[in-house]
């Protein structure tokens, strides 16, 4: 089993930063971070600054060709998911594991297009939020990264590579037996607090104290439930009440991610929340009505973001 030395990160936002500077911790780990050379040159006079700490990371662009990956994260938004997978082509020889921890369902189906099923694996960060201020992020250290195959009973060598590599760079992680069960409980939280969030302007500690609130957040997650049953997936029944009793250790005072986004003026994720949820629904004859609301309620707030 070939050990993973050589690791390369697409996107060091809130999320990507967060692996980055735990893999930056250990110097027997070759990372890069992936950047056009723009954006390189921007980020070595503005280094990340990582719980107070300053990260001078080591930048890699696209066309370089001298490097070889064992392991690729992927943390971009899904707007540069397209353009991450044409990036790391370079990077991707006979070994290489990709994970992805963008939000939402069909990353990881995009990028086995391009690379074969046999480099990716299904995979997403869960816990607290980080909190951004340019090129400042704060974080808390809870999270885990959850990753595997659909089914995990006899995990694969690349499951093992991973795991082993999680554990030399104290990144937390779980490997589930029912990944699928798995990555759609966690589409359930982004299509439930995520978007009620951006539409409400609410923090977690909102929803922990609001019934009307929560109750919206419910009825998102309901419409994505009986989607992810009809699409094969076993004890949806379970999805919800696991979800809520989640969201009631969230720190209160913390947001979510689209949250973030709409405040710092970025566009949000809807497409791949409520709007899959929409085209799922429409796929299988089953109503969506919130989900359709709400699709058009983020939408408008994304276009009130472009003309200001």
């Amino acid at each position: 089993m070939k050990e993973i030395k050589n690791v390369i990160i697409c996107g060091l936002g809130a999320i990507g930063s967060v692996y980055a500077a735990a893999v930056f911790q250990n110097k027997n780990i070759n990372l890069k971070i992936l950047l056009d050379k723009t954006r390189a040159e921007k980020y070595k006079k503005e280094p990340t600054v990582f719980n107070g700490e300053v990260h001078l990371f080591d930048f890699i662009s696209p066309e370089e060709t001298s490097f070889s990956a064992d392991l690729i994260l992927i943390a971009t938004k899904n707007n540069g998911l397209d353009d991450a997978i044409k990036n790391i082509g370079n990077f991707v020889k006979k070994d290489t594991v990709i994970l992805s921890l963008l939000n939402g369902i069909e990353s990881e189906d995009k990028i086995v297009e391009v690379y074969g099923k046999d480099k990716v694996l299904y995979s997403y960060y869960i816990g607290h939020t980080s909190t951004r201020n340019g090129r400042n992020i704060v974080h808390d250290g809870v999270y885990k990264t959850v990753f595997g195959n659909k089914d995990n009973t006899a995990p694969d060598d690349n499951v093992l590579r991973v795991k082993s590599f999680f554990e030399k760079t104290g990144i937390k992680y779980e490997i589930p037996i029912d990944m699928d069960y798995s990555r759609w409980w966690k589409f359930l939280v982004n299509v439930g607090y995520n978007q009620a969030s951006a539409v409400l302007r609410a923090s977690y500690g909102d929803f922990q104290n609001s019934e009307k609130a929560n109750d919206i957040a419910i009825k998102l997650m309901q419409e994505a439930a009986d989607i992810a049953k009809a699409e094969g997936v076993k004890n949806t029944e379970k999805m919800v009440p696991e979800v809520l009793d989640t969201i009631k250790r969230m720190l209160p005072d913390t947001k979510t991610s689209m949250l973030q986004d709409v405040e710092a003026k970025r566009q949000t994720e809807v497409d791949i929340f409520a709007g899959y949820v929409k085209k799922l629904g429409k796929k299988h004859n089953i109503a969506t009505p919130y989900n359709s609301i709400f699709f058009e309620l983020i939408k408008a707030i994304d276009e009130k973001i472009v003309s200001v």
